[in-house]
């Protein structure tokens, strides 16, 4: 038992050295999870970023809006990505992301009417 204990341990410190390592701000395993009244809140890793410039509307309806907005924190720091987002958005607005590494495709405009 005490192996397999062991093994645990060395693999939450290989885990916890490569965020360091990306540079990765998040939370521990403890602070995840967070004890209320009514039961428990499990949190998700999530980091900022800045509304840079609103691109235009998407969706079937206009529903969605897709902006260009750079990464605050984290391994991306300083990148600028293409997001879709649902609901009011306006430039200087902070985006939570729980993942920075997919980007949205980009918006084609197309022209209606002669």
């Amino acid at each position: 038992m005490a192996r397999k204990e062991s093994k645990k341990e060395k693999k939450a410190q290989r885990k916890e050295k490569r965020r360091e390592k990306k540079g990765i701000i998040g939370l521990s395993d403890e602070q995840k999870t967070v004890k209320t009244e009514s039961g428990q809140v499990t949190f998700s890793q999530a980091f900022p970023a800045k509304v840079e410039e609103i691109v235009g509307r998407t969706g079937s309806r206009g529903e969605v809006i897709q902006v260009r907005c750079k990464i605050l924190t984290g391994y991306d720091q300083g990148k600028v990505i293409r997001r879709n987002v649902k609901g009011p958005t306006r430039v200087d607005d902070i985006l939570m992301l729980r993942e920075t590494e997919i980007e949205a495709r980009k918006l084609i405009q197309i022209k209606r009417g002669g």
